[in-house]
């Protein structure tokens, strides 16, 4: 049984073995959860399907956060990529940023998402994986299958670093999600473990520090655009690992890195709205148009 405590230990295995990373993972979890590998292949399959449905509903025109404060973001972004016929970033990467904003739009409007690996980095591998599948760049299969990849790499990543962003502030949402999409992006692509382990890397580095301040507490600003920057990161991440430059850093020391400097962050970074972008006059203004002042005047925390 797999122990899921280092990159390095999946990366080893499938190789030993001549396997994808995701063929281990399915028949050690299959193993694990007692169940044959169709059924959890079947499971993942929701969960796919899941990621799609929420692309649409937060696609919708008209589509508004429960606050009120966003919304409707996904669609915009459809809108000009077809009106300019794909943007500085073209179609298919126009594409993949209006699906990152409608999956993380979904969540602000309460809507049925997968936490991958959380609500607040709910868009990042949807938007990277769904638009491989939508956009005929690979095959439903391989999508599912590539779900596995990025779902072992995301378990490491919490037992070695973190995924919250209360204690590692948002590299551990959104670049957790980003290196775990670059993983599964480059296992599409037909790149070798090594690579995967690679664009994970690559990923994490990018953004090493990055801090968690929701504006209001709220998983709306900067949130729902940061799903694009961690999407962004991702593909040029796992291209780069297909390129065959090399992470230099190695995977696992890169994620003992991120917990260090998550554990460094002071509070006020990790989740409490209490600094960065929250604890700006526009920001603190949007946090009372939400919920008002408390009864002694003093601005709620």
């Amino acid at each position: 049984m797999l122990k899921y405590e280092s990159i390095s230990e999946l990366t080893r295995e499938a190789e030993k073995r001549g396997i994808k990373i995701s063929e281990l993972v399915l028949e050690d979890q299959a193993q694990a959860m007692e169940m044959t590998t169709m059924e959890l292949y079947e499971k993942m399959e929701i969960d796919l399907m899941v990621m799609q449905e929420s692309v649409k509903t937060g696609a919708q025109e008209g589509q508004k956060s429960m606050s009120g404060l966003t919304g409707g973001e996904g669609f915009r972004m459809n809108s000009y990529v077809d009106r300019s016929g794909g943007g500085l970033c073209g179609a298919f990467l126009g594409k993949a940023i209006a699906r990152a904003l409608s999956v993380a739009g979904c969540n602000a409007s309460m809507g049925r998402i997968v936490a991958a690996p959380t609500a607040g980095s709910c868009g990042i591998l949807p938007g990277c994986l769904v638009s491989m599948l939508e956009e005929g760049k690979a095959s439903e299969k391989d999508v599912i299958m590539s779900m596995f990849t990025a779902g072992a790499f995301g378990m490491v990543i919490a037992n070695k670093a973190s995924i919250a962003g209360a204690q590692g502030g948002c590299q551990a949402e959104c670049g957790s999600a980003a290196a775990m999409a670059a993983a599964a992006l480059v296992e599409l692509m037909g790149g070798t473990p090594s690579q995967c382990a690679d664009a994970c890397a690559i990923a994490i580095s990018s953004q090493m520090g990055l801090v968690c301040d929701p504006v209001a507490g709220l998983v709306e600003i900067p949130c729902i655009k940061r799903n694009v920057s961690g999407l962004m990161i991702a593909f040029s991440s796992a291209d780069m690992a297909l390129a065959g430059i090399p992470a230099l850093i190695p995977v696992d020391e890169c994620l003992d890195a991120m917990r260090d400097v998550g554990d460094a962050m002071p509070g006020t970074l990790k989740e409490t709205a209490l600094g960065g972008l929250a604890a700006t006059p526009t920001g603190r203004r949007m946090r009372d148009q939400v919920f008002g002042t408390d009864t002694k005047g003093v601005d709620m925390p």
